[in-house]
């Protein structure tokens, strides 16, 4: 929606790749893809189909940190996978094995993994961890 264009652009600029696939924040405002939680007139937490496919839609999602407590993100992604039901496409969720609050996220909202995989990149180089995170799904 047009009004919510404003808040989805004071997003934290370390979140704004939120709506980097769809344009900026007018696109994804305008896409009907996305569900928010709003405080304040501010963005809490925002979920979106960040990849839109023919079959599935990969989810992504942000939050404020200090709202993670209220489960906002949970209640967004929630209704955005009614979203993409109703629209006859499946909701995936793609994230690092390293990244545990994405995947307890995940499973949280009925997510089941399927598999792991690896992620290649050119470019800059990637900071390395020396001990790989446990992994609990």
């Amino acid at each position: 929606m047009t009004e919510d264009v404003p808040a989805l652009a004071d997003l934290h600029s370390e979140n704004a790749w939120i709506h980097a696939s769809w344009g900026g924040p007018a696109g994804l405002a305008a896409s009907g893809h996305a569900w928010a939680a709003f405080a304040k007139g501010r963005i809490r937490s925002v979920a979106c189909a960040y990849f839109l496919g023919s079959a599935y839609e990969d989810i992504a999602v942000v939050t404020a940190p200090d709202r993670r407590p209220e489960r906002l993100a949970l209640a967004c992604v929630a209704g955005l996978t009614a979203d993409i039901r109703a629209r006859g496409h499946t909701a995936s969720w793609c994230c690092s094995r390293d990244n545990r609050p994405s995947r307890l996220l995940a499973w949280t909202a009925g997510f089941r993994l399927t598999r792991e995989y690896l992620h290649h990149a050119t470019g800059r180089a990637l900071v390395r961890r020396t001990r790989p995170a446990p992994v609990h799904v």
